[in-house]
């Protein structure tokens, strides 16, 4: 489709991926929508009055569920939501999906028999969790604990997966391709935190904990226990070694290499991440909206 006839949703629009993605189309001088729950059309995944509105006029649209596809309901609300944009017009989606997520590849199957051309970004674990998300604030106190084993992870750049999608979303060459993005090399979350430590001269202890003590200290900060269970099925599941290999989706979609996770701590050093210095109890702090896949 001709860019000026397009018309782009972005649904979690206000997210780590799909801010990006917003600022970048509206860079090009497309016409975007911002689907969220604060957007001047807003949009809510747990309620479906909210989903024919921010359709309207829309051809293609990019999907990030929240808080993630492995969630139950998952699968029939991408179901139901597909069904109805493709009855209101819409002839492309991209779909943010997860690595080694049985739930989030029959998602990707609901995308695919669409029936609408379609495109799958499988992605790795966020380099940006670091730095803008749930690791943010143990990091800044200087003490990480996850129920994490040494298992080594590809960490994508978010920056990367924009820049992939934005691709998807505004040429053809994309069609019903399913990349999968992740970053140059595997690293465990203690070398990863390591990194950190080293770029910002700053003292992060690592530890490793068990999985019942980690769940106790998300309830003992308030996060409810569906939240809870998505993190233990994240740790435990997912991170057991299923996805320590890398893949050459952002090669195959941008002709060059991922960001590695050095080039992104300089990155984030850069843009001021990691300066403050919190105190020793808000150490293991976490907050439900801040779990995401990856």
């Amino acid at each position: 489709m001709a860019q000026d006839k397009m018309k782009i949703l972005v649904l979690g629009g206000t997210g780590k991926t799909g801010s990006r993605i917003v600022q970048q189309l509206m860079d090009q001088g497309l016409a975007v929508r911002v689907g969220s729950r604060s957007a001047e059309i807003p949009f809510d995944w747990l309620d479906q009055s909210t989903w024919t509105p921010v359709l309207q006029d829309i051809n293609t649209v990019y999907i990030a569920y929240q808080p993630d596809l492995a969630v139950p309901g998952a699968v029939d609300a991408i179901r139901d939501f597909t069904q109805l944009a493709v009855n209101n017009g819409v002839q492309h989606f991209v779909l943010l999906s997860g690595r080694g997520e049985p739930e989030a590849q029959e998602c990707e199957q609901v995308v695919i028999q669409s029936g609408v051309d379609w495109t799958i970004l499988r992605s790795s674990w966020f380099c940006q969790n670091f730095s803008e998300g749930y690791l943010l604030e143990p990091i800044q106190a200087g003490y990480v604990a996850l129920p994490v084993a040494d298992i080594g992870e590809p960490f994508i750049d978010v920056d990367d997966i924009a820049d992939v999608a934005v691709a998807a979303l505004t040429q053809s060459g994309h069609i019903g391709k399913i990349y999968e993005l992740t970053g140059p090399r595997l690293l465990t979350f203690a070398q990863a935190i390591d990194e950190i430590a080293g770029a910002t001269g700053r003292s992060i202890q690592y530890e490793r904990v068990a999985i019942e003590v980690y769940n106790a200290m998300l309830a003992e900060y308030g996060v409810p226990q569906e939240a809870i269970a998505l993190t233990t099925y994240l740790f435990t599941e997912v991170m057991d070694g299923r996805n320590s290999l890398l893949a050459n989706g952002i090669e195959q979609a941008l002709g060059r290499k991922p960001t590695d996770f050095s080039n992104f701590v300089q990155k984030s050093i850069a843009q001021g991440m990691w300066t403050e210095t919190l105190a020793g109890e808000e150490a293991g702090s976490i907050h439900a909206s801040e779990i995401e896949n990856p």
